[in-house]
């Protein structure tokens, strides 16, 4: 009986014995690949980094578009002799000096 099961398993060791040397890979190489996906999840691309540079100067110069014309109402209406426009044009050239001045993140 013994003789038969050692048969067996020699004829089938062949048939197995990719697997388990894949699988010893697979195992091996594992963490390797785990700290290979976090750096990869850590780090940021040169072309994310362009694409997201890109999406903020986008998104600035809307915001500053935006405030422009507002600031051109208001100037407007401060000229006609409006003392409450005059402020607020004045507090909007301000917020487009900031948004222009801001660091690009």
């Amino acid at each position: 009986m013994r003789g038969n099961l050692a048969i067996a398993v020699l004829g089938l060791a062949p048939l197995t014995g990719g697997c388990l040397a894949k699988t010893a890979l697979d195992v091996a190489t594992a963490p390797v690949r785990v700290v290979s996906q976090g750096a990869d999840w850590a780090t940021t691309s040169q072309e994310e980094s362009d694409r997201n540079r890109g999406r903020e100067m986008r998104r600035r110069e809307a915001r500053v578009g935006d405030l422009q014309r507002d600031y051109e109402k208001q100037a407007e209406r401060c000229e006609r002799g409006r003392q409450d426009a005059c402020r607020e044009a004045i507090a909007i050239r301000r917020e487009i000096d900031a948004e222009l001045n801001e660091p690009l993140r």
